[in-house]
């Protein structure tokens, strides 16, 4: 490259610069969608909600959640994907969509490539429940009981590929019983059975047995992180029921489509920090059962290349196929 080719490539970069400046200060200009690929209730809808409410003051726009449910997240995925890199779609991103790439499921997209993360909002351990009528009270007594009786004990799932299925398997191996795998077509008919005993034990997020937990109708037996949970401070620890492998979190982020303007990408993951870090934004939160997770845009990117690679080693080891 001559001297007067550098000092052009310069200038053009100084320009492509500035003006990415100029954009971020003017952003948003107009109402920005959050799209969240599942329907209206979950607790990744919910964290949605409870984000577009709390950051819509401080970036002076109003923001819509549009649900766009269906193909087992690709519907709302691919939606974002093909979105303009402006920063005005929002995509929420969950387990799910780092366990996708790996089940075999045609996606019109690259999640590895097609995709800028802004920001892990929000995250909770998962926690092994079982039906109170199976005669155990702790870890060691269910895996006890458990090895007493191989293939007497299922344990349910919302389906294969889910993150209850995956957690599933990971308790599996890691204690090495003999539990046979039962898929539901979601999280909702996999706790009514498991409450009515036609499933014996279940793998999924804290936010979603919480309150059949605390109801009675469910029997917590250990939370899957390093540390107990503040919400269920009688509940041990993954690594002080002696599987220290079995460490999963359920966690919500929001991403963009990849090229949008780093400026756009800072702004919004301030937005986001700040709102989640307030008292407001903690209790909202709490009371989903759930804790602000805020990390930088590299650490949220670096998170969900990591959750790639750790489920897609899962599900190559237990053959597990999208539905």
């Amino acid at each position: 490259m001559t001297r007067l080719q550098r000092r052009r490539f310069a200038a053009l970069l100084l320009a492509l610069t500035g003006a990415g400046s100029a954009f971020a200060q003017a952003y948003p200009a107009k109402p920005i969608s959050v799209v969240v690929p599942y329907a209206v209730g979950g607790t990744t809808d919910i964290v949605a909600r409870i984000v577009t409410a709390q950051i819509g003051n401080s970036l002076g726009q109003t923001l819509v959640v549009e649900n766009k449910a269906g193909g087992g997240g690709n519907i709302g995925w691919g939606t974002v994907a093909r979105a303009a890199p402006d920063g005005y779609t929002l995509l929420t991103t969950e387990m799910s969509f780092t366990i996708a790439p790996s089940l075999g499921i045609k996606q019109p997209f690259d999640a590895s490539k097609d995709f800028t993360h802004v920001v892990t909002a929000a995250s909770a351990p998962h926690v092994l429940v079982i039906n109170p009528g199976v005669p155990a009270k702790t870890v060691q007594e269910f895996i006890a009981v458990a090895k007493a009786s191989p293939g007497k004990f299922n344990y349910g799932s919302g389906g294969n590929g889910t993150n209850t299925h995956l957690g599933g398997e990971l308790f599996k191996n890691a204690a090495g019983v003999d539990l046979v795998h039962v898929p539901y077509k979601g999280a909702g008919a996999v706790l009514q059975d498991l409450m009515g005993g036609q499933v014996q034990a279940l793998v999924t997020s804290l936010p979603t047995a919480l309150p059949h937990i605390r109801s009675g109708k469910l029997r917590a037996l250990m939370v899957t992180s390093d540390k107990r949970s503040p919400l269920l401070p009688d509940v041990p620890s993954a690594k002080e029921a002696g599987l220290p492998k079995v460490v999963m979190d359920f966690w919500v982020g929001f991403a963009v489509p990849a090229a949008t303007p780093q400026p756009v990408v800072d702004k919004l993951n301030k937005a986001v920090t700040d709102a989640l870090a307030s008292a407001d934004g903690r209790r909202l939160l709490a009371e989903q059962g759930l804790e602000p997770a805020s990390n930088t845009p590299a650490q949220a990117a670096q998170l969900v290349q990591g959750e790639m690679k750790r489920w897609g080693a899962v599900v190559k080891a237990a053959g597990i196929k999208a539905d």
